[in-house]
């Protein structure tokens, strides 16, 4: 690691800490040349790969965007929206993969959104499934239903 103030290509960990939600690492640095100190940020990288070949680091924000359009409208709040999207990168980086394709993001974001709200999952779902007729809300309002059943059935 260079230092940021003289340049030097040698510095020394001072101490090492998991940041709040275990994703990085902040690490406390002393130059032996200029005997500053400064702080890093270690993170892994996880590379999404999209359907035309282009790799681009995985991005919460992304995921917040898109979900927030299909639940435009809707109940929904920032919090909300940013626990899917946490949730959504914690399903990803389980898989032990550096690069995934953005089929899987979209796997990882229908489970979640379904709990969080229906109406956005329909939205989410046709534009990212694709839905070309009526029939396609159908099926998927027919399986919405046929998952609550058990629900409401129960005593």
């Amino acid at each position: 690691m260079y230092c940021p103030f003289c340049r030097r290509s040698d510095s020394r960990v001072i101490d090492s800490r998991a940041t709040e939600d275990g994703t990085a690492i902040r690490r406390r640095r002393a130059c032996p040349q200029c005997g500053r100190r400064f702080t890093t940020l270690e993170t892994a990288t996880l590379m999404v790969t999209k359907r035309s070949g282009v790799t681009e680091p995985f991005s919460r924000e992304k995921i917040i965007a898109g979900v927030r359009k299909a639940c435009q409208g809707r109940p929904v709040d920032d919090h909300d929206l940013a626990l899917l999207a946490q949730q959504v990168e914690e399903t990803i980086r389980a898989t032990g993969c550096a690069e995934v394709p953005a089929h899987e993001v979209g796997l990882a974001i229908l489970g979640p959104l379904r709990v969080l709200d229906e109406v956005g999952y329909l939205r989410f779902a046709s534009v990212y499934r694709g839905f070309e007729s009526l029939q396609d809300f159908e099926a998927e309002i027919a399986l919405l239903r046929a998952a609550r059943e058990p629900e409401t059935t129960r005593p």
